[in-house]
């Protein structure tokens, strides 16, 4: 919990990963790639913050963003998966899940809002589910960012203080501070049972913003690039010719 990055090193790796993940981006684009990227973690772990800086550099054509709170009347009377499915990219898109079908083993867990036979069936469900996507051509990156209790309150903290940030902070998330060792335990376990060759988690020591966002990133470009030719398309001949003559025509 203690790993670090200085100011420096921060600044040159960010600098390299979003230009990684504009070529990333721009292959799946002409390629017809898809992806699904996760992020789980802790109440003000930092998940915000990362999807921001990757999402920096990407076309909103070609990037989506879900945030992912309890299910409405309507989607509790289906199967807990029913509304991902609806979420899930097409070719040439990346969805990112800012929390994701892992609530069904976190919060309905401890919350008890499903019954224990429900969740625990899920582990095997929750695989199965990424496991299709997989196959399908789907690429697949899980990142849990973990904070301690005393970070955890001091970010509290610095919401409260900030009036643009002030939205964020709940009286459910000090009700989920109650909770924190069961919580600790949902974690482990759903790290335990759904870390599959598909689709693996990566979990950050995330106390330090700056190495979270680094090491999650990492992650996530290294599984969004696997088997995939980053190197940019050659310019269309045919545009370049038109282009020539419009020039030309100036």
């Amino acid at each position: 919990m203690t790993a670090k990055i200085d100011d420096a090193d921060y600044d040159h790796r960010m600098e390299e990963l979003l230009k990684r993940f504009q070529a990333i981006h721009q292959a799946y684009l002409v390629q017809r790639q898809k992806a699904v990227v996760v992020f789980e973690g802790w109440d003000a772990a930092g998940k915000g913050g990362t999807i921001r800086r990757m999402s920096s550099v990407m076309d909103p054509r070609g990037l989506k963003v879900w945030p992912i709170g309890a299910p409405n009347e309507s989607e509790r009377t289906r199967h807990y998966l029913a509304r991902f499915f609806e979420r899930l990219p097409q070719a040439k898109e990346i969805a990112v899940f800012d929390r994701s079908w892992y609530g069904r083993v976190l919060v309905e867990r401890v919350e008890e809002l499903t019954d224990e036979k429900s969740w625990r069936r899920a582990y095997g469900e929750i695989n199965a589910f990424e496991k299709m996507l997989a196959e399908n051509g789907t690429r697949i990156a899980k990142v849990f960012l973990y904070i301690d209790p005393d970070e955890q309150l001091k970010r509290f903290e610095k919401r409260l203080s900030d009036p643009l940030k002030r939205w964020k902070l709940t009286y459910e998330d000090f009700r989920n501070r109650d909770k924190w060792g069961l919580y600790v335990d949902a974690v482990d376990d759903m790290l335990a049972r759904t870390d599959t060759a598909d689709a693996p988690w990566h979990v950050v020591a995330a106390n330090q913003k700056k190495y979270a966002r680094i090491s999650a990133l990492t992650h996530i470009a290294e599984r969004l690039s696997e088997g995939v030719d980053l190197t940019p398309p050659q310019p269309d001949a045919g545009l370049e010719e038109r282009f020539k003559r419009e020039k030309k025509a100036a």
